[in-house]
């Protein structure tokens, strides 16, 4: 590392015109191939995964999106006014000519399907509009074109209120670009510039995670070009990136400023800094690349462009922070320090400062009251960690979105008028091979019509070739109910298997709710083999770097304790909704299948960093003192404040993606807030340095045999004793025990 930081400090300008290039370069590059993120959640094997496939190839062209148009009348009116049909029927025709638009099937037709899309008391109506290609491919100007096509129609003169809904709709809804990403970013700066003191020195974390963040967004939409990623995948990235990017470069920085403080030259303590605390961040930088490529034992290529996608904006990010940051700390200089830190200097000469304060009081409380401090932690932990207990997997959707868009009114005026299990129905798909199996569909039809939990079923659908034909049916229950997935085992177990016996007929039943629960089983199924995995590789990183049998167990202990803490606030207020329409985050509603593995991913690797920051202070106390007691008091005390002031940004960062305006995005903010919180305040600055004073020298034993054959590896080795030690590395006294007295 220290060479990498002298090339880096001899060569500044080509390093920063080199990570210029590389940010300007990806940017042009996708921005010219434009996007192309894929939001499949089918599993090939699963029964829903089987229907789409049966449905795409007996019925073809019909992969675009389909949205809705709803309207309603006051009480005192119908949708068969004159001037209601008139209007809407003006509109529809309007959003019919529009470029992208294949077709739209309005409730005004002749016939009975025109007719079915009348609600019972004749209030409420809705049209079929059909694009051209996926949602994901729809550009947003289409999009709003339609919105505004049929908003037209809307008076409020006559109380005629017109909604739309849909995923391709949805894209209207997005808010302005990178807003959340901007207040994330502002508030950070404020912490940095209050913990610094020094306007660039606080600019500096900000402008590498920012170079390596936008680096990796671009890098992204490319990645997408050649394998599917998530439209969620940028955004978690982002998210990601500018957390532990801001952190890394606040440790370096934090390292430089008290190198300047002991005297150092400006390109020496930029060196000593990425040769120590830049290690730590590779390694840091390593076990959360590690954490988030765990999803790939899944073998889900839905989840693989994620965690690809996350590694690679941490990868960026940790480079930026060894190469581009001591680049830019060099052309700072002294102004790494604040005017009064630089002031005192000149008149002072150097003064190197040790923990004092809050600190140093309360790494000596924990070290007076372990068992009772321990004991509040874990309660702490495990009354959060309880409504995880009643975590439901499955798909939320548009009606989850909040109040005041247009898309979860459309869902909620289809609802009133046709019954939930509108918004969701479920697609049964059928191979056709004879002139029985036609006769066992119309049976299977019937049988479909006095199946509890049904509302209603379509007429089947059998394609020019008829070798394939689809049943619709509508749950009388929402798409995300419960009980509209038993309909769905209901169904698979019973209703079906009686049509098909007897005859050739293959039935699949497909819909949203059915993909969504395949999607939740196969990853519940596969959940413990990926938890084990990043588990293991995690304790065996740790059990390199720290040579402890005790530290990776109870790095591991304490990561599920973060992970199980905040599921609990994520069910909490998205599943059980409490406040989660006045934070704006939609009414409540089921967890996505694939969020668990993301957050076990990211939150693992989160974990790690702070875990690896303060016990490698207390592993080199250790090795130098072989006293456990003021290994732990001494540790906690210099990494506590960094620490803190880290946990501060990442929250920061992370909560200011609420605003994102995407449910999703919202549930990763408050879940990674929250763990982060837990990691720093309760746990790493609390139950750990309690658990450790309790264990005493156990925590650092290690069997002879295993002790021979590992590898050696230093983490943060000490800085060059030429120079001024650290207070607690002297050997006249414990400064960390005097200012505790």
């Amino acid at each position: 590392m220290a060479a990498i930081a002298r090339w880096c400090l001899r060569h500044r300008l080509v390093v920063v015109l080199l990570w210029l290039i590389a940010l300007g370069g990806t940017a042009l590059a996708a921005g010219t191939a434009g996007s192309a993120y894929s939001n499949d959640y089918e599993i090939p094997g699963t029964e829903s995964g089987k229907a789409a496939d049966l449905l795409r190839d007996g019925f073809h062209g019909q992969g675009g999106d389909t949205d809705t148009v709803v309207w309603r009348t006051p009480p005192d009116r119908t949708v068969r006014a004159p001037d209601v049909e008139q209007r809407m029927t003006a509109a529809l025709d309007t959003i019919a000519g529009l470029p992208g638009v294949g077709s739209v099937a309005g409730p005004y037709g002749p016939g009975p399907e025109g007719a079915s899309r009348i609600s019972a008391d004749g209030r409420t109506a809705y049209a079929v509009v059909s694009f051209d290609r996926p949602a994901d491919a729809v550009p947003r100007a289409q999009a709003e074109a339609v919105v505004k096509a049929a908003k037209n129609a809307q008076t409020e003169a006559d109380g005629l209120r017109v909604e739309l809904g849909g995923r391709a709709i949805g894209l209207t809804e997005a808010p302005a670009a990178h807003f959340a990403e901007a207040i994330g970013v502002a508030v950070a700066a404020l912490v940095l510039f209050l913990a610094f003191g020094s306007l660039a020195a606080s600019l500096l974390p900000i402008a590498t995670a920012l170079v390596s963040v936008g680096t990796a967004y671009s890098g992204i939409s490319l990645l997408g070009h050649a394998m599917p990623v998530a439209d969620f995948a940028p955004m978690l990235g982002t998210l990601v990136g500018l957390g532990v990017g801001i952190d890394y470069a606040l440790f370096i920085v934090t390292r430089h400023r008290k190198g300047l403080q002991r005297g150092l030259p400006v390109e020496e303590a930029a060196r000593t800094a990425v040769a120590t605390t830049g290690r730590a961040v590779v390694f840091a930088g390593a076990t959360v690349c590690i954490a988030l490529l765990g999803m790939l034992v899944l073998r889900l290529d839905f989840l693989n462009g994620v965690a690809l996608a996350a590694s690679l904006t941490v990868v960026l990010t940790v480079a930026a922070s060894v190469t581009l940051l001591p680049a830019l700390l060099s052309y700072i200089g002294m102004r790494a320090l604040s005017r009064r830190e630089r002031r005192r200097l000149a008149e002072h000469g150097p003064q190197p400062e040790g923990p004092s304060g809050f600190a140093v009081r309360w790494s000596a409380f924990v070290e007076r009251h372990p068992k009772l401090l321990g004991l509040v932690a874990t309660l702490v932990m495990a009354v959060l960690a309880l409504p995880a207990l009643s975590l439901h997997l499955g798909t939320s959707d548009q009606g989850n979105n909040p109040a005041t868009a247009t898309t979860r009114q459309a869902y909620d005026l289809l609802a009133d008028g046709f019954g939930p299990g509108t918004n969701g129905p479920l697609a049964l798909v059928a191979r056709l091979d004879d002139a029985g199996d036609r006769v066992a569909l119309d049976r299977l039809g019937a049988a479909l019509r006095d199946t509890e939990g049904v509302a209603s079923v379509g007429p089947a659908v059998v394609n020019s070739s008829g070798d394939t034909a689809v049943l619709t049916v509508v749950p009388d229950s929402a798409p995300q109910s419960r009980d509209t997935s038993e309909l769905v085992d209901r169904l698979r177990q019973d209703v079906v298997p009686r049509a098909e016996a007897g005859t050739t007929m293959e039935v699949y039943v497909g819909g949203v709710t059915a993909g969504y629960d395949d999607f939740a089983e196969v990853i519940i199924g596969k959940l413990p083999l990926f938890v084990g995995v990043v588990i293991a590789l995690g304790c065996v990183l740790l059990l390199l770097a720290f040579r402890s049998l005790g530290i990776p167990v109870k790095a591991a202990l304490m990561n599920i304790a973060a992970v199980a803490s905040s599921f609990g606030v994520v069910v909490a207020v998205f599943q059980w909704g409490w406040g989660s329409e006045p934070m704006g985050l939609g009414s409540a509603g089921p967890i996505e299948p694939f969020l668990p593995v993301i957050m076990v991913s990211v939150l693992f690797g989160l974990s790690m960093d702070y875990q690896v920051f303060l016990v490698s202070r207390m592993y080199e106390e250790w090795l130098e003192t072989g006293d456990n007691r003021r290994a732990v008091r001494v540790g906690l005390a210099e990494t506590s404040r960094v620490i803190n002031s880290a946990a501060v940004i990442m929250i920061s960062v992370f909560l200011a993606f609420v605003l994102s305006g995407d449910r999703l995005i919202a549930m990763f903010g408050i879940a990674l807030a929250v763990a982060v919180a837990l990691d720093a305040f309760v746990l790493r600055t609390l139950l750990v340095p309690a658990l450790m004073h309790l264990l005493g020298g156990a925590n650092w034993w290690l069997p002879g045999w295993l002790d021979r054959r590992l590898p050696k590896i230093s983490i943060e080795p000490p800085e060059d004793p030429a120079h001024a030690k650290l207070p607690a590395q002297r050997p006249t006294g414990d400064p960390v025990e005097a200012a505790s007295n």
